[in-house]
């Protein structure tokens, strides 16, 4: 009786811990969507009131009727940067994922490691020779310059890799035995099984193409194919900041990315759950 009353004691303490965790995440989001709600005096009057006293919708009407804001095409070029990238990073990620986990070479494991360790060099560092590149294969001012950069990413690779290893071998060896050539065995067997693994992989590929600010910042200037996290910035104006409007985009902005994960929420937990089980 007194383990168990241990036990539930540290339940207890463990449910209220994750609900404290939980409220200070949450809170910045309930303000930012409550800001949008307001009037814009109300937005720079101060204090943390999360119900609006004079509830309105001009903020939302203003961002997507006014002239001057083309989030419309800050939305649609967000749309297809962040979903091509994901699309052809999943291919990538993949296949190199069934190399490093599935196949048998001399010394894969090493070079796997020496590849993984590439996510030890901070990113920004990569900035000015990725630059260089751009300049050289002129996509400057194109969504090209936002989608192929980052399809080598290691950590789409790790993750899939670690799901490929909790797969039997036997399952493998059966397909050979069956003569299944590698291409097919990638399709028919290790792309459906790893499912899970590759809705969480794309899901992150999505959400960092999607909320990145500054490699568009610096390679993009034309208007016409800006991505919406510029875009906002650029909503700000060059002299006074209109919060109320400036939430109500960065509420549309976030719409997309927490419809995916509602959606594929099942799946995310369980390819959190099975990456990573054998070492």
């Amino acid at each position: 009786m007194a383990l168990k009353k241990i036990e539930q004691r540290k339940k207890r303490i463990s449910f209220w811990i994750l609900v404290s965790i939980s409220v200070v995440w949450v809170m910045p989001v309930i303000w930012v969507i409550s800001t949008s709600f307001k009037s814009e005096m109300e937005a720079v009057s101060g204090g943390l009131n999360l119900i609006p006293r004079d509830f309105t919708l001009a903020s939302y009407r203003f961002i997507f009727t006014d002239q001057n804001n083309n989030i419309f095409r800050y939305i649609r070029n967000s749309f297809i940067a962040a979903g091509t990238h994901t699309g052809l990073y999943l291919l990538v990620a993949s296949l190199a994922a069934y190399g490093y986990g599935i196949l048998q070479f001399k010394g894969r494991d090493r070079i796997f490691w020496l590849l993984l360790s590439t996510m030890m060099i901070p990113a920004v560092m990569n900035l000015i020779p990725l630059y260089a590149v751009m300049i050289r294969f002129e996509w400057l001012n194109r969504l090209t310059a936002l989608i192929v950069p980052g399809l080598g990413g290691v950590f789409g690779i790790f993750l899939l890799r670690q799901f490929n290893l909790t797969i039997p071998k036997d399952l493998i060896e059966s397909a050979k035995i069956d003569g299944a050539s590698h291409l097919s065995i990638y399709l028919r067997i290790i792309l459906p099984l790893t499912k899970p693994a590759l809705i969480v992989v794309g899901l992150f590929s999505f959400m960092g193409n999607w909320n990145d600010y500054l490699w568009p910042l610096i390679v993009i200037n034309d208007d016409a194919v800006r991505t919406l996290p510029v875009g906002l910035a650029i909503m700000q104006g060059n002299y006074t900041i209109f919060y109320s409007r400036l939430m109500a985009a960065t509420v549309v902005s976030i719409i997309p990315v927490l419809a995916l994960f509602m959606a594929s929420q099942r799946f995310f937990i369980k390819g959190i759950t099975m990456t990573g089980i054998k070492q």
